[in-house]
């Protein structure tokens, strides 16, 4: 039979690994996030490039589109044809 401080430690175990769980999830769904948003972006990018719209990619060109999707990318475009 199954003692009480046996159940309380399966308890305990199962607690913190829905715990841990939650911590590593997290992160995985802002990193797939911002894969998501840069593979957008490059779509866009190479439509634009099929219509004649030149936008250069630098490193804060992709870094505004990943974080911030396609608003990043239409304010990066902007900021890139005003330079």
């Amino acid at each position: 039979m199954i003692s009480l401080g046996g159940i309380g430690s399966y308890i305990i175990g199962i607690f913190l690994l829905i715990i841990v769980l939650k911590i590593l999830t997290f992160p995985l769904k802002i990193i797939f996030k911002f894969v998501f948003n840069s593979i957008l972006g490059g779509i866009i990018l190479a439509i634009c490039a099929s219509l004649g719209i030149i936008v250069k990619v630098y490193w804060w060109t992709v870094l505004l589109t990943g974080l911030f999707g396609i608003p990043g990318f239409v304010f990066a475009s902007l900021i890139t044809i005003i330079l």
